[in-house]
């Protein structure tokens, strides 16, 4: 079985590469099978090394995508500095050939690029890095106008699954007083909440209007993603932004 991938759909300057791996297609086996990306989910650590490098091969990477140790945090990461990177939830890079890449199993990875198809970057959006300003960190580390950026949403796991309690409802209004339209009570006295729509309100007011992607569940599409909420141990795919040497 080869290795797939979702294109996203987005009117991005020519030269701009994106993609987001589907689950299929890799060496680890259950309950990684089989595209497992992520080293830190108990996987064997040959299994992610082999579906790191069909990524690679298949999808004619120009190089290693430089994974980020993920922490739920904000902390931006400038892939064009020198020294060794410390944990970081974003990244981004105008160097021609320099993958940025985000894994994920839930939340919600985030792509940005600018219009001028000269700077691209990438940010992992759950609830916790959400609340904490991810976003609003990204947007700021890229250091381009706003408005001139393009952003798209890539698979995250839907509102009909992503229950919340109470506390992550009020830790995310903190910095949205008005997304409560992002939240549906449920029986239960939680919440169900749209993951998307909420990163796309902090989009929207930090000046980011051209938005793109969003709907795909990967809770509710298992023969294709990952999902922690479904299936608890489980693998990451990736999502993945450069520009062509």
């Amino acid at each position: 079985m080869s290795i797939c991938w979702l294109d996203p759909d987005w009117p991005v300057p020519r030269g701009v590469r994106a993609l987001s791996t589907w689950r299929g297609g890799g060496a680890s086996a259950a309950p990684y099978s089989s595209l497992n990306l992520g080293k830190h989910v108990g996987d064997l650590a040959e299994a992610v090394v082999e579906n790191r490098r069909r990524l690679m091969a298949e999808a004619g990477l120009p190089a290693e995508p430089v994974w980020l140790t993920q922490v739920h945090g904000t902390t931006v990461a400038d892939l064009d500095a020198a020294g060794a990177l410390g944990p970081a939830d974003a990244a981004f890079t105008r160097r021609r050939g320099r993958v940025c890449a985000i894994l994920t199993a839930d939340c919600l990875p985030v792509l940005l690029v600018s219009e001028t198809g000269d700077l691209v970057g990438a940010a992992h959006a759950g609830w916790r890095g959400l609340a904490a300003g991810v976003i609003e960190a990204t947007v700021a580390a890229l250091a381009a106008p706003p408005q001139s950026l393009l952003a798209w949403l890539g698979p995250a796991i839907g509102p009909a699954h992503f229950e919340v309690g109470p506390e992550v409802r009020e830790a995310l209004l903190v910095g949205d007083s008005d997304a409560a339209g992002a939240f549906v009570a449920s029986p239960s006295g939680r919440f169900m909440a749209d993951l998307a729509v909420l990163v796309r309100r902090r989009l929207v007011a930090c000046g980011v209007r051209r938005i793109y992607g969003a709907g795909e569940c990967t809770f509710a599409a298992k023969e294709r993603y990952f999902s922690h909420r479904r299936d608890g141990v489980t693998g990451r795919q990736a999502t993945l932004i450069w520009l062509a040497p």
